[in-house]
């Protein structure tokens, strides 16, 4: 079962990524507070790797600093690409993915919520420093 699946009423941003080559979607939602995610909803149209990825950062997002999920993304996609380890905890369970390390073609869907989430992050962090987003 994927967790937080349900989209958030009052995002502080939201991120849309899609994999061209699968079709696989992933839009999620995320509040920042204190620099770390604060609440987190996904939209999860995914095959069943990307699924499976955004199970575990769905699972574990909660708590993170960007700082943190742009380890996790970088060493995802190490794991992914090369012989380097899977990634840390909290994300260490993506080391089921390993397998896939030999499906370039599904790199893309696995890399969507991490991606997204990132994004998203950075959106936030900019909308904070906005005038109307220092006011929310």
């Amino acid at each position: 079962m994927i967790p937080h699946t349900d989209r958030l009423n009052a995002p502080d941003a939201t991120s849309k990524k899609r994999s061209p080559l699968c079709g696989s979607n992933i839009e999620v939602d995320l509040n920042v507070a204190d620099g770390k995610v604060s609440d987190f909803g996904q939209d999860v149209k995914a095959c069943a790797l990307g699924q499976a990825a955004a199970s575990v950062i769905g699972a574990n997002i909660i708590g993170c600093t960007y700082s943190e999920l742009q380890q996790a993304r970088d060493q995802l996609y190490a794991m992914l690409k090369s012989d380097a380890p899977f990634p840390d905890a909290p994300f260490d369970d993506l080391e089921v993915l390993l397998p896939a390390k030999e499906y370039k073609n599904r790199h893309a869907s696995i890399m969507l919520c991490i991606d997204a989430s990132l994004e998203a992050f950075e959106n936030a962090q900019k909308n904070a420093a906005t005038p109307e987003g220092a006011a929310k």
